[in-house]
């Protein structure tokens, strides 16, 4: 890379002494700058959320298996969030898809804002949302609170109001409230796999919805088949 851009030389000896020697050079340089933009641009499109930038489930998944790897190696528990907007729906039928992206964009920002660095919040799709926790305690009761903790902070970030700039004939200011349901299993020895992680995190999410939204709960242990429980040390 020269002064910002990316540049392919090539090159080839022109001519040679008697000795073998070369005494003329004939080379190129291109810049292939917007190549290499569009490359890291699909690879992007590829591994990341159009709308919100976030992580989408391919990079997920990928970030998942090696917190799980390293989950064993160091003997911390790991844990997976599902997070679900209660009343999404509701702005699309009644304003449309680009104020929904609007709030799905800013709800993006304020969940990145919640975790650690070590952490990933990625997007599913819809108004679904997955955070993954690393590196959290060696003991289940302090993994635990650290996780309903962090959980119980992007339950109260995303229950302030939303304030979303629409664009029509005349601009507006659109406030919105919002609530989220939340799902959480911990993981650390365990023989299950991702799918099954997330299965787990999905039944919790589900189960904190039906108590009425706004919540957060954890998936029980005796819910899980014995062998694929986190495995005690």
């Amino acid at each position: 890379m020269v002064g910002g851009r990316w540049i392919l030389g090539r090159g080839m000896v022109a001519s040679r002494d008697s000795n073998g020697k070369a005494v003329n050079l004939i080379g190129v340089n291109t810049d292939i700058t917007e190549r290499k933009q569009m490359e890291e641009h699909v690879r992007h499109l590829a591994f990341y959320d159009a709308l919100t930038q976030l992580p989408n489930r391919r990079m997920f998944f990928d970030r998942l298996s090696q917190a799980m790897a390293a989950s064993k190696r160091s003997l911390r528990y790991g844990a997976v969030m599902l997070l679900d907007l209660d009343n999404f729906k509701p702005v699309n039928d009644q304003h449309g898809h680009l104020v929904g992206d609007l709030l799905l964009s800013e709800a993006a920002g304020r969940l990145s804002g919640c975790v650690r660095e070590v952490d990933t919040v990625a997007r599913f799709g819809g108004d679904e949302f997955v955070v993954l926790l690393s590196s959290l305690d060696v003991e289940k009761a302090q993994s635990t609170a650290q996780a309903q903790m962090i959980a119980e902070k992007i339950r109260i970030v995303l229950s302030a109001p939303f304030v979303l700039n629409t664009q029509g004939q005349a601009q507006t200011d659109l406030m919105h409230h919002c609530s989220v349901s939340i799902g959480i299993v911990l993981f650390l020895n365990t023989n299950a796999s991702q799918e099954d992680i997330l299965k787990w995190a999905d039944r919790a999410m589900y189960q904190a919805k039906n108590d009425g939204g706004n919540t957060i709960r954890i998936a029980e242990t005796n819910q899980i088949p014995a062998t694929l429980r986190p495995t005690m040390i």
